[in-house]
C-alpha cells in the first residue's frame, strides 16, 4: 500500500471514529455553555480565553466529550486533560435540612482577606486554578456560614474565572442548532432545535429517501438532512434563479465523502423543464458562492459581555495544509434529474423565510411523488395558514395541519432539578401534509 492510499484509508476511519483528527471541525464549550466556538483542529489552531491564548494541539486524537481545564505553564497556559471526581459535590450525601441560611450576609467586600496581589503572586510561583480556587475559599469568611447549594455556587463562579474548563462537543445538527439559535437566531431563520426535529420528522427523511429542500438557512437543514440519511438517497437543494442558496453551515458536520456526494443542487428551471429540453449539461459541477456566508470562513465577530460566540476561531497554517474533501452540493447529473422526473422526490422540505410560502410550495409541489409527504417551516404562522387555505381550494394536498413546537428546558442537578427560569416564546411553526393525485394532474399526465 502506498503512502497516499494508506492517508486515505487512515481519513476514512478518521471520519467514522469517535476522536477527533487533524482538520476536523468541532464544537468548544467554554465553562458549561458560557461561550461557545466552533473551530477547526490543527497544529497552529489556539483558542483565546480571556487574555490568553491556548493551543488546540492537545485536543487532536481526544474522543469527543472530553473536558479540558486551563493550566498556566512556563511557555504560557496551555489546555490540559480534566476528568472530574466520580464522587460528584456530594450535595446528596450531606445533610441538606435547611438549618444554614444567607439572611445574615451582607455583601461588603471584606470577607476575602485574600488580595489580587497575593493571587498574581501565587500564579507567578506555578499555582494552578484549582490551587487558587481553595485558596479564597479558605480565607473567606463567610463561606462556611453559607448554604452548602451556595457553597457549591461560589466554587463554580470561581472556577470558571481562575480554571476555565472546555468541553469538547461533536458538531453534528442538534449542538448546530443550539449554538447558532442561542447567537445568531437569525442565520438559521430562529429555528430552534426542537422545530428542526419535528421538520425532519413530518418530511419522513428515511433511509434511501429522496428528499427536495427550499434551504435559505445556511444550510442547517441541508446537513441535518445528509446526516440522518447517513450517505443514501439523495438531498436536492433547489432554488430560483442562477444561483444556488448557500449551505455552508454543513462543512461544520464533519460529513464523509460519501455523504457529500449525496448532496447535490438543482435549479428549479432544470427540474421543470426537463422534458422541453433544458440545458442541463452531464457532469457539470459548480461550487456554492460564498454569500451570506455562516460557515468556517465567516469573519470572526467578537462576543459581548463573555457571551457566547458560535463564529469560528480562523488560524492560518501555512505549514499544514488540510486534506481535500468533496464539497457538499455539487450539481445533480442528468440522469439523477431524469430519474426525479419520472418517478417524483420522497419528501419535501422547505424552510425559506424569505419567499411567500404559497408561491415557492405550488412551483415544487408536482415535482413530489403521489402520496409523499411534505413539511413547510416559517417564522410566522400567518404565512402559513394562508399557504394552507391555498392548497385545501387547489385540493393538492390531505392531512394538512400547522404545529407549533414547544421547548422547556430543566436544570437536573441534586435537591435542586425545577425548569429553567427564561426560555424561548417560540420556536417557529410547521405546515405538514401529503400530496395527492387532483383530476388535473391525471388528465396531464394522460
Amino acid at each position: 500500500m502506498s503512502i497516499e492510499e494508506a492517508v486515505d484509508e487512515d481519513s476514512k476511519q478518521n471520519h467514522n471514529s469517535r476522536l477527533t483528527y487533524e482538520g476536523c471541525n468541532v464544537l468548544l464549550d467554554i465553562n458549561d455553555g458560557d461561550r461557545l466556538v466552533f473551530s477547526r483542529l490543527t497544529a497552529a489552531s489556539t483558542l483565546k480565553i480571556g487574555n490568553k491564548k491556548c493551543s488546540l494541539q492537545p485536543l487532536i486524537g481526544c474522543p469527543f466529550g472530553s473536558l479540558f481545564q486551563v493550566e498556566p505553564g512556563k511557555e504560557g497556559t496551555f489546555l490540559t486533560r480534566f476528568v472530574e471526581n466520580a464522587e460528584g459535590n456530594g450535595l446528596e450525601e450531606k445533610d441538606v435540612d435547611g438549618s444554614k441560611d444567607n439572611r445574615a450576609l451582607v455583601d461588603n467586600n471584606t470577607a476575602q482577606s485574600l488580595t489580587s496581589e497575593d493571587i498574581d503572586e501565587m500564579r507567578k510561583q506555578g499555582a494552578k486554578g484549582d490551587e487558587i480556587v481553595e485558596a479564597l475559599i479558605a480565607n473567606s469568611a463567610t463561606f462556611e456560614k453559607k448554604t452548602l447549594f451556595s457553597q457549591d455556587k461560589y466554587r463554580v463562579k470561581k472556577q470558571k474565572k481562575y480554571a476555565p474548563r472546555v468541553l469538547l462537543r461533536r458538531p453534528f445538527a442538534r449542538s448546530i442548532c443550539e449554538a447558532y439559535f442561542k447567537k445568531h437566531p437569525e442565520k438559521i431563520g430562529f429555528m430552534r432545535v426542537d422545530a428542526l426535529s419535528l421538520l425532519l420528522s413530518l418530511g419522513n427523511v428515511t433511509a434511501n429517501a429522496d428528499v427536495l429542500v427550499v434551504d435559505m438557512l445556511s444550510g442547517i437543514l441541508t446537513g441535518a438532512i445528509a446526516e440522518r440519511l447517513g450517505g443514501t438517497g439523495y438531498v436536492c437543494n433547489t432554488y430560483r434563479g442562477s444561483s444556488p442558496y448557500p449551505v455552508d453551515i454543513t462543512r461544520m458536520f464533519n460529513l464523509s465523502d460519501e455523504i457529500c456526494k449525496r448532496i447535490v443542487h438543482a435549479s428549479l428551471t432544470d427540474l421543470n423543464s426537463f422534458q422541453t429540453g433544458a440545458s442541463v449539461s452531464e457532469g457539470q459541477e459548480e461550487t456554492l458562492p460564498v454569500t451570506h456566508s455562516g460557515g468556517l470562513d465567516e469573519v470572526s465577530v467578537p462576543a459581548e459581555d463573555g457571551g457566547m460566540d458560535v463564529t469560528p476561531e480562523r488560524v492560518s497554517s501555512p505549514i499544514i495544509k488540510p486534506v481535500k474533501s468533496i464539497k457538499a452540493g455539487q450539481k445533480a447529473t442528468l440522469e439523477a434529474i431524469k430519474s426525479w422526473k419520472e418517478n417524483g422526490f420522497s419528501s419535501l422540505i422547505i424552510a425559506a423565510p424569505e419567499l411567500d410560502p404559497w408561491g415557492i410550495i405550488k412551483e415544487v409541489l408536482p415535482l413530489l411523488s403521489f402520496s409523499a409527504p411534505f413539511a413547510v417551516y416559517h417564522q410566522y404562522a400567518q404565512p402559513l395558514a394562508t399557504c394552507m387555505h391555498n392548497l385545501q381550494i387547489e385540493k393538492m394536498a390531505i392531512g394538512l395541519q400547522i404545529s407549533e413546537p414547544w421547548l422547556r428546558e430543566y436544570q437536573v442537578l441534586p435537591s435542586r432539578t425545577h425548569p429553567h427560569m427564561q426560555m424561548s416564546a417560540f420556536g417557529g411553526y410547521i405546515l405538514s401534509g401529503t400530496k395527492i393525485s387532483s383530476s388535473d394532474s391525471l388528465t396531464s399526465s394522460n
